[in-house]
């Protein structure tokens, strides 16, 4: 089994680095053309050398956006359709896993968290579930993590924002089955990102990258990390022709640590 994307064009949120870049570059390998997108430029640049270098030939455009910001996002939409055409594939993968005391989470925390992870998301796909709907063609990845399923004390504000993001990806594959469109979200667990290395390094501790990562592993049934390259078999499963009747699921990358299926 193939997982082909050639003539599609692919628009991943949160681009740049960790899970959103190992996405674009797997999308590349399999023949699509993709548009990464990130807050910060010069992070982006870098990405897209790296995918270039590794996949040779690779079309890759680069777009600065604040994922928070509605006329960045309209603006951002137009500038990938005029470099690549029209957007076949949405990751919505832009977001933190920002955790805390429920009577910590002001009002102001609180609506950070939703515009970025929950509102950008809404209001980039009313610019793209149109087309897709009318081409009869579309695949919509919501990158959300377990705590969607199974959210934990102090798991706030993200497992909330994350559950709403589940109900939209529930809510748009009724709207779009009919038209081909296919939605599904996946659901991080433990696995290597780039959020782990800024946590490593913060840190402090005396133990290499290898060493914190295997302390995590503990957690997982499985005994390990997952890797980035995994996820993005499974995106790159999705958003291809070979997950033709799959839409409308919440599936776990999780090395089955989450309580729930």
């Amino acid at each position: 089994m193939e997982c082909r994307m050639d003539g599609r064009t692919a628009l991943i949120t949160g681009g740049s680095l960790g899970l959103g870049k190992a996405m674009a570059q797997e999308f590349a390998n399999s023949g699509a053309q993709v548009a990464i997108v990130a807050r910060r430029g010069e992070v982006l640049e870098e990405a897209k050398a790296e995918i270039e270098a590794a996949v040779p030939g690779a079309r890759i455009s680069a777009h600065a956006c604040d994922m928070r910001d509605g006329d960045a996002i309209k603006a951002m939409h137009g500038a990938v359709e005029t470099a690549l055409g029209p957007v076949d594939i949405v990751v919505n993968n832009a977001g933190t896993s920002r955790a805390m005391p429920f009577m910590d989470i002001t009002d102001e925390l609180w609506n950070e968290d939703l515009e970025l992870k929950l509102l950008g998301a809404v209001r980039l796909l009313r610019l793209t579930f149109p087309g897709m709907k009318k081409r009869r063609w579309g695949r919509i990845i919501n990158v959300l993590n377990v705590g969607a399923k199974a959210p934990r004390a102090g798991g706030a504000p993200t497992a909330v924002s994350r559950a709403a993001g589940m109900a939209l990806t529930k809510v748009l594959a009724g709207e779009g089955a009919a038209h081909n469109v296919l939605v599904n979200a996946l659901l991080v667990g433990l696995i290597e990102s780039d959020q782990h290395l800024q946590r490593h390094l913060k840190s402090g501790a005396n133990e290499s990258l290898e060493e914190f990562y295997d302390k995590l592993g503990d957690a997982v049934p499985m005994g390990r990390v997952g890797t980035a390259a995994e996820f993005a078999n499974m995106a790159c499963f999705l958003a291809s022709n070979a997950g033709s009747y799959i839409t409308g699921t919440a599936i776990n990358v999780d090395g089955n640590r989450a309580p729930v299926v």
